[in-house]
């Protein structure tokens, strides 16, 4: 009878034998938290904002009361052209107050149920932001009104003589709005809001430190001149700043030794299309068919989206405030007419209209 061959159970190695797997070069790698913090650049708290100090100083003092009182903080309304921190000031109001942050955009709640679906999960003084909050649905938009003021829903069963109504209490909550066009709220939805701010462009100033903090996120060495470039290019807006730095980051990479010098900057900015003034090729492109296609204007802005083949909501809320921010564009009952400032950065002489006119006919 063979004996049975026993197979010994390999040994496991020691701690520190296995050569091919350095254990310290494991732990060093980033955690996901610190690669978040590589890609989202926003700050969290107000300390380390950048800027609008007004907004900043009037939430500092209703926050700390409202905390103080144990209270949730009024609705804020915050309303301004695209990039200027609206979500991010949500977000950094939560982070404040020391609860949890839902979000959700005015398209998105397509019906009432969506809504009071997101009201009864809140926890109590939540912070419930809501992205172009101008176009929320009529129907969405008016179960607000009793879950902003009495903090209450009312759901409905049924329908027809058999329809009942059940009134739902919610948590304390604040409602965070955001809208580019403030205009378009309707009056009962904006006077419910306690807080209203407008974010306004940044100076050139903040933009060289927000630059200088985005930079430092993301360990890329760069010198006050070049700082200075990239922020009287970002259109008075971080995020813009921010997506132009990523851009010259890759160039400085590729084309240079990864610094950030002002010539690789512009040549960044260059082969991005961005000008001296941050204007982008759109931008350009407008101001070019006002002057040559219209005298100059006056011209309607439906006209000016058909020629360049742009939806009129892009060129109102992308372009235009910018170019009037600017002093390039101004706006008037009859149409947008471009500036004295504008043939000047354009290198066009301007002609009167008349002389124009009648240098056309003579050609026909």
């Amino acid at each position: 009878m063979k004996k049975r061959r026993t197979h010994k159970p390999k040994s496991t190695p020691k701690p520190g034998a296995q050569k091919d797997r350095p254990s310290d070069e494991v732990l060093a790698q980033p955690t996901p938290e610190e690669r978040e913090d590589k890609w989202n650049l926003r700050p969290r708290t107000f300390d380390e904002c950048i800027g609008q100090r007004p907004v900043v100083e009037a939430l500092s003092i209703a926050i700390q009361a409202a905390r103080e009182r144990g209270e949730p903080l009024d609705h804020v309304l915050f309303y301004g052209p695209p990039g200027l921190g609206k979500t991010t000031f949500a977000r950094i109001i939560a982070n404040e107050l020391g609860v949890s942050f839902k979000g959700t955009s005015g398209p998105a709640l397509e019906r009432g149920g969506d809504l009071v679906s997101i009201l009864t999960n809140l926890e109590e003084r939540d912070v419930l932001f809501i992205d172009e909050v101008h176009r929320l649905p009529r129907a969405v938009e008016e179960l607000l009104y009793s879950a902003m003021e009495d903090f209450t829903v009312d759901i409905i069963f049924d329908k027809g003589a058999h329809a009942r109504i059940y009134r739902s209490r919610l948590q304390p909550f604040t409602l965070i709005g955001a809208t580019t066009r403030a205009g378009f709220l309707s009056p009962p939805l904006r006077q419910r809001f306690g807080i209203v701010r407008e974010l306004t462009f940044y100076s050139e100033d903040d933009l060289k430190k927000a630059v200088h903090r985005s930079a430092g996120l993301l360990d890329v060495p760069i010198d006050d001149d070049s700082a200075g470039v990239l922020a009287l290019r970002s259109r008075g807006t971080i995020r813009i700043a921010n997506r132009l730095l990523r851009r010259v980051r890759d160039y400085a990479q590729v084309k240079g030794d990864g610094r950030i010098i002002p010539e690789i900057a512009a040549a960044a900015l260059a082969l991005e299309g961005v000008d001296d003034l941050g204007l982008a090729p759109l931008d350009r492109r407008l101001l070019e068919v006002i002057v040559h296609h219209h005298l100059g204007g006056p011209v309607g802005i439906d006209a000016l989206a058909a020629t360049l083949q742009e939806e009129v909501q892009t060129l109102e809320d992308m372009v235009e405030p910018f170019l009037l921010h600017m002093g390039l564009l101004a706006r008037t009952g009859k149409g947008r007419i471009a500036t004295e400032k504008a043939y000047q950065h354009l290198g066009v002489e301007r002609v009167e209209k008349k002389a124009r006119k009648r240098g056309q006919r003579e050609l026909l």
